[in-house]
């Protein structure tokens, strides 16, 4: 995991996050350089990158505030390219909430490319990585999460907070997000991108199960018996304990949850206290780039900055930020997952979006 530079705006240097169009301080119009992770100036809708020309994305008007650069294919850019369906342009409520999600989909991108995990686009051929964005509130639409050969579903209505919390308290869940949602789905798709090999396939059964045994089966009797006693002993929620390939794709999600906040904790400053740390020699220990760590540092410094961040939600009457239990069978399940992550093959530097440690950032 790369260290990224505080998103600034390039007029006046103002603290912004990740979807201004518009600095709120100065009003000078923006567009985020996907490849460097940093905030430039527009001007009549380009910017001038070194030797690169990029332009603001044909779906600005859908609140992307990404550049496209001048040779990409089309005038979408990269993390627009990767929606395969939308809904349908008369459907003016959907696409209300395709904007939502689509800043969502734009922030687990960048992580992807943070952690260097390659992205082949479905443009590129089957198993690419492709977006199917539908409401289901779309007439005579139903929509159903999902992935299949590298296509992920998800229903735009779940951008709409009252519904998604309905769901969330029907399935009795601590935490339910588009984010959320996005990054359970990617892990489906990263567990056939990253594993290929028959050694590293066993060691992911020894953990989560064999993915082969009947899903439809296993839907039945999790939805019938619900998810069995001790359950919280080895699983990250009770959602893992259904099928293999559950456990695997909410253990990576969680994965990501954890590498993702505490990079976003890196980067505005936020260190941690040796005196308060256990074990630390160093006065105060800095948050740490986790690709070259072993997982126990990532979990050790996670449930120290989850427990402060829960305890800031508390302190203003929500609750808490991360609701989970992070178990020692569940730390081996991270293990594993950090592995194939870690050394997962670098994305070519082609790429409008690449790892960050492929280029120079001055913050």
């Amino acid at each position: 995991m790369a260290a990224i530079p505080t998103p600034r705006c390039p007029h006046c240097r103002h603290f912004l996050s990740l979807d201004k169009l518009v600095c709120p301080e100065c009003g000078g119009e923006l567009g985020y350089h996907p490849r460097l992770r940093q905030f430039v100036g527009l001007l009549k809708g380009k910017a001038v990158v070194g030797d690169e020309t990029w332009y603001a994305c044909s779906n600005r008007g859908w609140q992307c505030n990404w550049l496209v650069r001048d040779d990409a294919p089309s005038g979408r850019c990269f993390s627009c390219r990767l929606t395969r369906t939308t809904p349908e342009s008369s459907d003016t409520v959907a696409l209300e909430k395709l904007a939502k999600t689509e800043e969502a989909k734009r922030r687990l991108v960048l992580q992807l490319g943070d952690l260097g995990l390659p992205i082949r686009s479905w443009h590129d051929g089957p198993g690419g990585l492709g977006f199917d964005l539908l409401s289901s509130l779309s007439e005579g639409r139903r929509v159903t999460i999902g992935h299949a050969n590298g296509i992920i579903s998800l229903d735009l209505a779940e951008s709409l907070d009252d519904r998604r919390e309905a769901l969330r308290i029907k399935l009795g869940e601590p935490y339910r997000t588009m984010l959320g949602h996005l990054r359970h789905e990617i892990g489906h798709y990263y567990q056939n991108v990253l594993i290929t090999d028959e050694q590293t396939w066993a060691q992911c059964r020894a953990l989560f199960g064999d993915e082969r045994t009947s899903y439809r089966d296993a839907i039945s009797r999790h939805y019938r018996e619900g998810a069995p006693d001790g359950w919280a002993e080895t699983y990250i929620s009770e959602y893992a304990t259904m099928h293999p390939w559950e456990d695997f794709a909410e253990t990576f999600a969680h994965y990501l949850h954890i590498t993702g906040t505490l990079q976003t904790a890196a980067a505005i400053g936020m260190t941690l206290d040796g005196d308060a740390y256990a074990n630390r020699d160093s006065d105060v220990e800095p948050l740490a780039n986790y690709a070259d760590q072993p997982v126990h540092r990532l979990v050790g410094d996670w449930r120290w900055m989850s427990h402060a961040f829960n305890r800031v939600n508390r302190s203003m009457g929500m609750g808490d930020l991360y609701p989970f239990e992070i178990v020692p069978g569940v730390v081996r399940k991270l293990a594993f997952i950090h592995d194939i992550v870690t050394r997962s093959p670098q994305p070519p530097q082609e790429q409008e979006i690449v790892a960050l440690t492929a280029v120079e950032v001055d913050d």
